[in-house]
């Protein structure tokens, strides 16, 4: 380091020890105070990611916490059906976008709020997608949140990337499934958050079992659970199990996804509280 340093990286030209890396987080909107942002990822599509991104902000929400969604898989958008938004329009004043609130109070951005039919296909190109994700969290004017939940697009692209270098984002939640194959991409998720200095909050196996409504036993329709294997392989600390329940389901296309209430994911919210 020069003995005549400023401290000043950004008016500095010079490769030294003591020299920061340029922050790529983007600006919060004026008007909004986020308090911690977790980021809900899978590996591959289909595996639930979006319902346990539902269930989270929901239980957390009835915990008295202020809660919110950027729904980042802008290609396939369910957030706002799933909350009875399907129908509903954001808004805009001089502040920036108005998100949507649900039911019970969770505040909701989707691409699907600003097209003109939410059956409207998103045929974008993938900078395109990731620029979008970034004005969702500079340019929507979300208020007082305590905790957002992000949904992301399976798998780790772009929108994934812009994601974890835009926001300042305090914990990750991977969503996986029994099968073999699926546990597998779980690496590249676990991998990329490493990368990205991101701790892995928790691990979640949807439809780990199927739990009859007659004798009471569970059933494992996609054979053996998986999860705390691949736990210990990679160190995470908390993991879930998530039944297939058409109950489940059938909520969530009626759009009271907040509804859903269970202790299926009760020790994540704790290890989430204390982030």
């Amino acid at each position: 380091m020069d003995e005549n340093c400023t401290h000043d990286c950004s008016s500095c030209g010079e490769s030294c020890s003591s020299r920061q890396p340029e922050s790529l987080l983007a600006p919060a909107n004026k008007d909004s105070s986020v308090k911690k942002v977790i980021a809900v990822v899978s590996g591959k599509g289909g595996v639930g990611k979006s319902m346990v991104t539902s269930l989270l902000a929901g239980a957390m929400n009835r915990a008295g916490f202020k809660t919110a969604i950027l729904d980042a898989d802008i290609t396939g958008p369910s957030i706002p059906k799933m909350f009875g938004l399907d129908n509903v329009h954001a808004n805009a004043d001089e502040r920036g976008i108005i998100p949507a609130e649900s039911a019970d109070g969770t505040k909701i951005m989707s691409v699907n709020l600003l097209l003109e039919h939410g059956n409207d296909p998103v045929i974008w190109r993938g900078p395109v997608i990731a620029g979008v994700v970034k004005q969702f969290w500079s340019d929507v004017v979300w208020g007082d949140v305590d905790y957002m939940f992000v949904d992301m697009p399976p798998g780790t692209g772009d929108v994934a990337l812009t994601v974890f270098q835009s926001l300042p984002v305090d914990g990750l939640v991977i969503v996986t499934s029994p099968q073999q194959l699926v546990g597998m991409i779980v690496e590249k998720a676990v991998n990329m958050a490493k990368m990205m200095n991101i701790p892995v909050t928790g691990l979640v196996e949807n439809m780990s079992y199927f739990k009859c409504p007659d004798c009471g036993g569970e059933h494992l329709i996609f054979g053996d659970s998986r999860i705390e294997q691949i736990a210990s392989e990679y160190g995470i600390g908390v993991t879930a199990r998530m039944p297939m329940d058409p109950a489940i389901a059938a909520a969530c296309d009626r759009g009271e996804a907040g509804d859903i209430q269970g202790s299926w994911l009760d020790g994540m919210l704790k290890e989430i509280e204390t982030l």
